[in-house]
């Protein structure tokens, strides 16, 4: 018997019992529709966050040194006892920083994480949950925020604690409507401040917006909220390819000034966006790990399911085993045919599994700030994962069919 013959047989008894093939691979269009939409949500959102969101916090070219790193949240907890008895970053070491980066394009101080939210206030208009962080003037050029309307923070508002704030889009937008928030007086934690400038909009990301925030002098947000919030050195480079050596320059005067010997850990971290990326990474590593094991309960499932229906149809079509035995087909012959069926169903399935994700994924993105994107490599595993579970669960029935006695078969009714 002909490869093609046998799978055009295949094909018709599938075709022939549609309701009960769907139901069959039923386990099986689960699993891999799950592995796909899965992986495609996740490897779009790596994608994401690489391109948008640590680059929108922090450009290529720029890094921080800060106290606890981005990562802290995978330390255990002796780990995080030993990070919190860490030093605050303090203006002295980041006027030496300073000093020693006299060639970067910018060197800032700020404040503000855990990033304290306030009420703005003006007149009987209020915008909540507005991320205040207080700056030095050049953190302004580190994160590359444009003015839109009015000016920037500068050094003469820092040195002089002057009650002002540069408010985010978003805030402003919800804030004044149509009026000229130019010179408006709001009130924030408590406090008065006159508004001098407005951000353009850095948009949203994963839903969270950039433009709910408000800028005021470093100076005086040490006043409203005391020195007790992680303070970083914000460094801007001239190019992405000075960052490595800025990083070893800034570690070196961060021990020098720490007085740290010589194979003495670090009491700070200097990281860069690309901490932010390995930190989002490491998460979704944690949700790979269990999708391959949701993934084979839901293919043994399918698989088991697979081989009884191929004995069952195997005792309903006895008699036919009988008459083709009779005609001159040979046990492998026969053992091919139901291995083809096998193999048909669980790559149908397959297949339909890979549509239903990609379709999944696609839905999840159109209605969510999810991305999506269906990855080569998912489809690949996918479809083998059909075929493996066809041979897998087939050879037994397909083997169990081809040892009928060809006249025992022929008695079957």
């Amino acid at each position: 018997m002909l490869p093609l013959d046998v799978l055009r047989t295949a094909l018709i008894e599938i075709r022939a019992n549609k309701l009960r093939s769907f139901f069959t691979l039923l386990g099986i269009i689960v699993s891999v529709a799950f592995l796909v939409a899965v992986v495609a949500i996740i490897q779009g959102m790596n994608a994401y966050v690489t391109e948008n969101v640590a680059n929108s916090l922090m450009g290529t070219n720029a890094f921080e040194v800060r106290r606890m790193p981005i990562q802290i949240g995978f330390f255990d907890d002796e780990a995080y006892k030993r990070l919190a008895r860490r030093p605050m970053i303090t203006r002295a070491e980041f006027e030496a920083v300073r000093a020693e980066l006299h060639d970067a394009a910018a060197v800032a101080l700020s404040s503000g994480f855990p990033t304290p939210l306030s009420n703005v206030q003006w007149r009987a208009r209020e915008v909540g949950d507005v991320s205040i962080r207080g700056i030095t003037a050049p953190f302004q050029d580190v994160q590359d925020y444009r003015i839109e309307r009015g000016r920037p923070l500068t050094d003469l508002d820092e040195n002089q604690r002057r009650a002002v704030v540069v408010l985010g889009h978003e805030v402003a937008d919800k804030l004044f409507e149509a009026a000229d928030p130019i010179g408006a007086e709001v009130r924030l934690g408590g406090e008065r401040f006159e508004v001098i400038g407005v951000i353009a909009s850095k948009g949203r990301v994963l839903g969270q917006s950039f433009d709910a925030i408000a800028l005021i002098p470093f100076s005086r947000y040490e006043m409203i909220y005391g020195r007790r919030s992680t303070t970083a050195i914000s460094v801007k480079m001239a190019g992405a390819a000075d960052v490595a050596l800025g990083m070893s320059r800034a570690e070196e005067r961060m021990r020098l000034v720490r007085q740290l010997r010589p194979g003495q850990e670090n009491d700070f971290t200097v990281e860069t966006a690309e901490a932010l990326v390995t930190f989002w990474k490491n998460l979704t590593n944690v949700l790979f790990s269990v999708v391959p094991a949701v993934v084979a309960i839901g293919v043994v499932v399918g698989g088991i399911v697979i081989m009884n229906i191929m004995l069952m149809v195997i005792t309903e079509r006895t008699r036919e085993i009988g008459i083709r035995k009779a005609v001159g087909a040979r046990a492998r012959d026969i053992e091919r045919q139901f291995l083809a069926e096998a193999i048909s169903l669980s790559l149908a399935g397959g297949m339909i599994g890979v549509m239903s994700g990609w379709a999944f994924a696609t839905l999840v993105s159109a209605v969510s700030p999810l991305p999506a994107r269906v990855s080569l490599w998912s489809v690949l595993v996918a479809m083998l994962l059909g075929a493996g579970v066809g041979v897998l669960f087939g050879v037994y029935p397909a083997r169990r069919a081809a040892r009928l006695d060809p006249i025992t078969a022929l008695r079957a009714e």
